[in-house]
């Protein structure tokens, strides 16, 4: 269908702030017949706003518009049939997308029952120096609001595939966004965010009671009040941790904890897990993304001569970002030499000698969904003899594990485990390796595989003992680390490598997320030797 372009005006009167739609949106809501309440807009208003003076609190197609696309965006977003043309909330994501999730949780609940969750908190280095801000993975898969000191209360509706959402957040204040930046507010929580209700997250206790007064059972993850760092919910819900001075204020949180207590409550966490262990085709393309960047990143890494270890990391942070990743999921391992067998080194501190190789675990962002990718390659031109033939041993057991992550394959995250094992047990006997009694545990210690999308490890608890199933993303990462002993083949010792792809789960075969990355000995050399030659014609101008 082909898109009629539109412009949204912010519409201001002393009482309300929301978008109002032109009128070039109604043909476009006809011929999609999409089943939308617009909002009662007899007002009498001050001033209009040009979309290109609007202040959010995360990037929106009005002031991102390189980021996010335009489209339709609606106030009752839960109730479209149709995804044609609607707003991005977050990267690759529409609004229509969030409400569904939030319907197909709601049908998981049992009728008079609440899911409650709260946002990321603000977490400070030391003293006023904060981190990034990272929003709580669960609370961003429903709600796709991404900043801190918010509440998110989900509940089942009387009408079938609907729900009732309400998004407790912060409002705007001129004085705060000074120090802070943009905030989106209270009406871009409905207005951009559907929420049915919302309100000021510091009067949540008046908002909360009623909610929890008609409802039977209360689905959360609130952390024990004993927690070091409790949590905005636990804080706001726990009489032990109310720092108000107001005895009314006080008396509200203990009414609403103790109301709360009365409630059976039952973690939130598993319902939500299975839900995002399988993957819309719109996040899976949001891991493409993120995998095609950052796969193209190590190309450009491998075709450079590295002498620091930091100045690769760099490097790849860098050009994830240039590339169209929002920055590096985790933090990156760049292990040189026998470093690599620090399977979570991150110090990256050393230098790269010629003759070693360097072990390279790191991968970009896009809309909240991340790229896991390791590679091991050399510093020089080529695999030395010992490096490529164990190399050349991990590399075929993750090409067949990778084959196997397919639907009719029938196999679990276990399951490829034991295949991964045995291949290497078989590959490294050929290599003089002794691998009986607990040895492949010193030589292979992780697991093959975890699941992977809005986290690195992906749905914490979720098993790995389920047959792989067809939208689920996970990783393929073979590795062997071998000590500096007696024990082992003298020309492998404080040898490491490992081999990683994020795949998605497909009925016949597998979807390789971070193909872009070169793994196969044949490409390496040849980027290195094509990196090498450029680096000479360099030096020749």
């Amino acid at each position: 269908m082909k898109r009629c372009s539109w412009t949204r005006q912010l519409v201001r009167s002393t009482q309300r702030q929301y978008y109002l739609p032109s009128p070039l949106v109604r043909p476009i809501v006809k011929r999609c017949s999409l089943p939308i309440q617009w909002p009662n807009l007899a007002r009498s208003f001050a001033t209009e706003v040009s979309a290109a003076e609007l202040q959010f609190g995360q990037p929106l197609h009005e002031t991102h518009p390189h980021l996010l696309g335009p489209g339709e965006r609606t106030h009752t977003a839960h109730t479209i049939t149709n995804l044609t043309d609607l707003d991005l909330v977050t990267p690759g994501i529409s609004a229509l997308e969030y409400a569904q999730r939030r319907s197909l949780l709601a049908s998981k609940l049992p009728p008079n029952s609440l899911a409650i969750l709260a946002s990321s908190d603000t977490k400070y280095r030391s003293g006023s120096v904060f981190y990034e801000f990272h929003q709580e993975p669960n609370f961003f898969y429903l709600t796709g609001f991404n900043e801190p000191d918010s509440l998110a209360v989900i509940a089942p509706s009387p009408t079938p595939s609907s729900h009732e959402f309400h998004l407790f957040v912060r409002p705007k204040s001129p004085k705060d966004e000074i120090w802070e930046g943009a905030r989106s507010g209270l009406d871009a929580a409905t207005d951009v965010f559907n929420a049915d209700e919302t309100g000021d997250i510091a009067h949540l206790h008046k908002y909360l009671r009623p909610l929890l007064a008609s409802a039977t059972k209360v689905y959360t993850d609130i952390p024990s009040s004993a927690s070091r760092t409790p949590s905005l919910l636990s804080r706001l819900l726990s009489p032990s941790t109310s720092t108000s001075s107001s005895t009314s204020a006080s008396s509200s949180t203990d009414s609403t904890s103790a109301l709360l207590a009365s409630h059976p409550v039952k973690p939130l966490s598993p319902l939500l897990h299975s839900l995002r262990a399988f993957k819309s085709p719109a996040e899976i393309s949001c891991m493409r993304h993120a995998g095609r960047a950052s796969g193209r990143a190590y190309q450009a890494a491998m075709r450079r001569t590295w002498t620091y270890e930091r100045d690769l990391a760099d490097f790849l942070e860098y050009r994830f970002r240039r590339l169209g990743c929002s920055g590096s999921a985790y933090i990156p391992v760049v292990a040189a030499g026998r470093n690599a067998n620090t399977i979570h080194y991150v110090r990256n501190d050393m230098g790269i000698k010629e003759g070693e190789w360097v072990l390279v675990d790191a991968g970009g962002e896009w809309g909240g969904y991340v790229a896991d990718i390791t590679r091991t390659f050399p510093a020089g031109r080529k695999f030395g003899g010992p490096q490529r033939e164990l190399y050349e041993v991990v590399l075929g057991v993750q090409r067949s594990c990778v084959a196997l992550c397919r639907e009719d394959g029938g196999f679990s995250l276990d399951g490829l485990h034991e295949v991964a094992e045995r291949g290497l047990r078989e590959g490294l006997k050929g290599l003089g390796f002794e691998t009986g009694g607990r040895n492949m545990e010193v030589l292979f210690p992780h697991h093959v595989g975890h699941y992977v999308g809005l986290d690195v490890h992906d749905c914490p608890g979720y098993s790995r003992r389920d047959k792989l199933r067809t939208g689920q993303c996970v990783t393929v990462e073979p590795g062997v680390y071998v000590p500096d002993d007696e024990r082992w083949p003298k020309a492998y010792r404080g040898l490491g490598v490992r081999i990683e792809d994020s795949v998605c789960v497909q009925e016949e075969s597998p979807l390789v997320l971070t193909t872009e990355a070169v793994k196969e000995v044949v490409d390496i050399e040849a980027l290195k030797e094509e990196g090498l030659e450029l680096e000479k014609a360099e030096k020749l101008r």
